[in-house]
């Protein structure tokens, strides 16, 4: 069987954005930097329009969970974030500080506390999500065209799938986990 000669193969086919189509490894492995790269990317933006002196993401994180799930003891978030439990109290000490959280005996438990989100906290934490919201809305609508948004809107169904899949908690979202079977 002949081989192929390098300085004639047709290189792999790639989107406008320079990522590669297709999948060998190596192209996969090429993806996958790309979208950890974007996806650093926006992140630091989406945190960059918080308003001043925001939360951090550790703590937005956590406000959102608790939003989410209802109130909570150090523990079962510290499973929840992949925090050993000694970095989540003082995470959640920095938040009773501030006055977002409050703490109340655990309903069967003695020797636990459950911690709640305050007004102040879902005030904070609407605030947070607000300006997010805001920024991304306005880029997506001034950036990119409609061809674009539905582009993205398919890649967000992929990267929910992907995420979803790495753990057995909650949808990126914060809804339950999809059936697999």
């Amino acid at each position: 069987m002949p081989r192929e000669n390098p300085a004639t193969r047709k290189p792999a086919p790639r989107e406008p954005t320079g990522a590669p189509v297709g999948g060998t490894g190596g192209e996969t492995a090429e993806l996958a930097a790309q979208t950890a790269a974007a996806v650093a990317a926006l992140g630091r933006r989406l945190r960059a329009a918080s308003p001043a002196g925001a939360l951090t993401p550790t703590q937005r994180s956590v406000l959102a969970r608790i939003l989410r799930t209802g109130p909570t003891t150090i523990a079962a978030l510290a499973r929840a974030e992949l925090v050993r439990p000694q970095s989540m109290r003082v995470t959640v000490g920095a938040l009773e500080e501030r006055g977002v959280l409050t703490r109340s005996p655990h309903p069967t438990d003695g020797r636990q506390v459950v911690f709640a989100l305050t007004e102040e906290g879902h005030q904070t934490l609407r605030a947070v999500q607000r300006a997010k919201h805001d920024w991304l809305t306005e880029a997506l609508a001034t950036r990119l065209d409609a061809a674009e948004q539905r582009t993205l809107a398919e890649a967000v169904v992929l990267l929910r799938r992907l995420v979803s899949e790495q753990h057995d908690g909650p949808e990126p979202d914060g809804s339950a986990p999809r059936d697999a079977g």
